[in-house]
């Protein structure tokens, strides 16, 4: 076996499944030094990276391992020092990590409960809550308050690595905890129909054997729902088991990266039965949401950061979740190995490959664009006028460009036909709170959004 063939072979797909902030911490410096036996041994820089792999990525880099190599049975991670000068490679400690086979669950799932698919860990308790996820939250607390009364089906939907998964489960383990007569089960939709094809394959009765598998719990949770588009006859199984729970009194919770409306190959019958509960979005953490995720992870790590280091990576990463905590493991790691804490300008260059760059766009190129999406003459967003229509788009025209491009109040009442900045802020707020109790607007705007992209 090429060992260096098949670690960079490993990279590509770790790469692509972890963030570049993550890829570039924890992965950069490793190496495949041998095989024994269907034991592949790791070789990491240091301790913290190899206790790191071990808790954090070992069932990744296991199932990538599996993909490369189907007799890979083990795996160890050792610490190893090169030595320039005399060209030899010193095996300083090493942990061994036993692997065996789960035929049910996902490798990546190993750790979970295999009774319910649910992850101890995550709870409400440790769920950071904000303005971007608090209305999702508080209908998540009803939902376990009242299981299957209220909120019936919940459907959260939000862009990949904002917490959905760390939410719906939290569902389950409070569930679980203040209803422990009911039985729970969380599984993803990409398995659901894994399971369901399976289940056909196998023999002619295994239909009613499947639909009795999953009728048997209280409560059912199903991640990345947005995938049953792709499956219509697991669309339609999909279709039956929620009428069974919908008519029973079960609760059901559905995950997506999307809105119901735009997932492509969703049912209408599908689309009005998620309907016919909660639907709710989470967004980017703001400001202050990320500096509490930030200060919640730091204390989780066991080392006390400076506030002006945890301020300034909440002020720079724009990003999702998992985003920020990349960016923290690297500022933890350099911690670790220096002995200190880096400096501002050392965590600036350790992150500049994670910082977004800001949207640039003019304003007229903005009110062109949004006037091009709502089929109205550009002049008349500037002319003083009260037509509701021509109101309405500069309003978020105004919120666009303060939002988005971070252009001064003044700056935007000047351009657009001399309004005082006052008005300006009124539109924002208007909109703000409009995108809040009208679906409509927000997915407008989240159209117009993708179109500066």
């Amino acid at each position: 076996m090429d060992t260096k063939e098949l670690w960079n072979h490993c990279l590509v797909e770790i790469e692509a499944e972890v963030s570049k902030a993550n890829f570039g911490t924890w992965f950069k410096e490793t190496s495949l030094v041998k095989e024994d036996g269907g034991t592949v041994y790791v070789g990491v820089p240091n301790e913290f990276v190899k206790d790191w792999l071990s808790n954090k990525f070992h069932k990744l880099i296991m199932r990538v391992l599996r993909n490369g190599w189907e007799h890979t049975r083990n795996v160890e991670y050792i610490v190893v020092k090169s030595d320039q000068k005399q060209g030899k490679t010193e095996v300083l400690t090493h942990i061994k990590q036993d692997f065996s086979l789960n035929a049910e669950l996902p490798l990546k799932d190993l750790y979970i409960n295999k009774d319910d698919n649910l992850n101890p860990r995550y709870t409400f308790d440790t769920f950071v809550v904000g303005p971007f996820n608090e209305l999702a939250y508080a209908a998540t607390q009803a939902a376990v308050a009242r299981p299957g009364r209220q909120y019936n089906p919940l459907f959260i939907y939000g862009s990949t690595g904002l917490g959905k998964t760390h939410l719906i489960q939290s569902v389950g383990n409070a569930i679980k905890e203040k209803h422990p007569e009911k039985k729970v089960f969380y599984i993803t939709q990409e398995k659901f129909t894994v399971d369901y094809i399976n289940s056909v394959s196998a023999n002619r009765g295994a239909g009613n054997a499947f639909k009795e598998k999953y009728r048997k719990y209280d409560a059912i949770i199903i991640d990345d729902v947005q995938m049953v588009g792709k499956a219509e006859k697991t669309q339609d199984e999909l279709f039956h088991l929620f009428n069974s729970f919908y008519e029973n009194n079960k609760q059901i919770v559905f995950s997506s990266d999307k809105h119901p409306n735009f997932i492509p190959g969703l049912e209408d019958r599908m689309r009005s039965r998620f309907a016919q509960g909660m639907i709710v979005d989470i967004t980017e953490p703001d400001y202050e949401s990320r500096l509490a995720i930030l200060k919640a992870k730091v204390q989780d790590s066991g080392i006390h950061l400076p506030d002006e280091l945890v301020e300034y990576i909440a002020s720079s990463i724009n990003g999702n979740v998992r985003e920020l905590e990349g960016c923290l493991n690297s500022i933890v790691l350099q911690t670790q190995m220096k002995g200190r804490f880096p400096t501002i300008l050392e965590v600036k260059n350790l992150l500049k490959n994670s910082i977004k760059q800001k949207k640039t766009a003019s304003v007229k190129e903005v009110v062109k664009t949004i006037s091009d999406f709502y089929s109205i003459e550009e002049a008349s967003i500037y002319e003083k006028t009260r037509r509701k229509e021509i109101v309405k788009v500069r309003q978020i025209v105004m919120y666009i460009l303060r939002e988005d491009f971070n252009v001064s109040y003044p700056l935007i009442g000047q351009k657009l036909g001399g309004k005082d900045h006052t008005t300006v802020i009124h539109s924002c707020l208007k909109i703000k709170n409009d995108m809040k109790n009208d679906m409509s607007i927000a997915q407008e705007i989240d159209q117009i959004r993708a179109l500066f992209k």
